[in-house]
């Protein structure tokens, strides 16, 4: 219906290579990863708190309001980041950053310790959102960018699903530091994916002037 229907811009769409698709598949991998390793905490709250000593309080503090706290204010220098730097080493640094502070989790000996890690993990998971949605209006026209948004969402509830699943099987298996290191590991291996099997893309590709991202 005509008032319905958003006003195009006259800059034309481009086509999608075939590349573009690898990007998508490693961004829901991302995705994936960034929620395991946020999750996987939740279904260990009580052998951490047996073992550290830690009350509900804290640990409730440490899985929302401090967490998000921190995910939030490092959100935006980020995002700022994203706007002018190469966001596949963006997204690289922090995949890689906040895979070394799960592992770390594993090592914590006490809730300081945990705590400090976990922020670690907020600031990481807090740059990669704002570099992937970037990084996917580069690589798909202004037509198929919803649906390629939708399976980058994917990822997401792949992780929550896995972080809840394989934390609770590798605690039980193996403990709950265990945990931590396994679920951190691979993130490492995608981080190094991510920053050298993909170019950066002509930044704004479907905009009159588009430039490329600094490398």
């Amino acid at each position: 219906m005509e008032g319905l229907e958003a006003p195009r811009s006259e800059a034309p769409d481009f086509e999608v290579e075939g590349r573009a698709y690898y990007v998508l598949f490693l961004l829901v991998l991302v995705g994936a990863c960034n929620f395991v390793d946020r999750q996987i905490l939740t279904i260990l709250l009580q052998p951490i708190k047996q073992e550290l000593g830690a009350s509900d309080t804290a640990m409730g503090f440490l899985t929302g309001f401090g967490f998000a706290a921190f995910f939030v204010v490092a959100g935006f220098p980020l995002a700022r980041w994203a706007d002018r730097g190469s966001r596949r080493s963006i997204i690289a640094l922090c995949v890689g950053f906040w895979s070394l502070m799960t592992m770390a989790s594993g090592f914590a000996t006490s809730f300081l310790q945990l705590a400090l890690a976990r922020v670690g993990t907020a600031v990481g998971e807090a740059g990669s959102a704002p570099a992937i949605a970037s990084l996917v209006a580069d690589h798909f026209p202004r037509q198929g960018r919803g649906r390629a948004m939708a399976v980058v969402f994917i990822g997401p509830a792949i992780g929550v699903f896995l972080g809840l699943m394989l934390g609770g099987w590798i605690n039980q298996a193996f403990g709950w530091r265990v945990a931590f290191v396994a679920v951190g590991a691979p993130g490492l291996l995608l981080a190094l994916v991510m920053r050298f099997s993909i170019a950066e893309p002509v930044r704004g590709r479907d905009a009159p002037s588009a430039k490329v991202a600094p490398r």
